[in-house]
């Protein structure tokens, strides 16, 4: 009986946190920006054509640079790819969208290190923050941190 009303706690609890966080000030830009970005036809065009360009893209990826269409195409990604990330819009829903996420993974590791200074919190990027062996460890396997 202990267990089941701690369980009943813990989700309480869980939900007043999730619902703090869609309350929030940086999940209302991302709301807002999101918004934005979908209503907006130019960034809705660009989206559009980069995600098809994607397409070929993933298509001449089989054979790789061998592909007669690699050069050009790899040079319409990065063209299309970058029209698509200097749009307003896009930046602004990219930034509100990290902001999300930096708050997101702040609670993940508030959590875990609340429990125990061992457990590991998923975050955003986390390869690419920890020790760089790949591991996922931190460095506390012995590799080099």
């Amino acid at each position: 009986m202990i267990a089941t009303l701690e369980y009943a706690s813990i989700l309480d609890r869980s939900e007043s946190l999730g619902k703090m966080v869609m309350d929030s000030e940086v999940m209302e830009a991302y709301n807002q920006s999101r918004k934005e970005l979908n209503e907006d036809q130019t960034a809705q065009q660009l989206i559009k054509a980069f995600a098809n360009i994607k397409d070929h893209y993933e298509d001449i990826q089989r054979f790789g640079r061998y592909h007669p269409d690699y050069n050009e195409i790899m040079k319409k990604v990065r063209m299309s790819k970058r029209e698509m990330d200097m749009n307003d819009k896009v930046a602004a829903f990219k930034i509100a969208e990290r902001n999300l996420q930096k708050l997101l993974d702040q609670i993940s590791q508030y959590i875990a290190e609340s429990v125990s200074e061992q457990i590991k919190a998923p975050k955003d990027g986390a390869a690419l923050t920890d020790s760089g062996c790949g591991c996922g460890s931190g460095g506390s396997c012995g590799c080099a941190s």
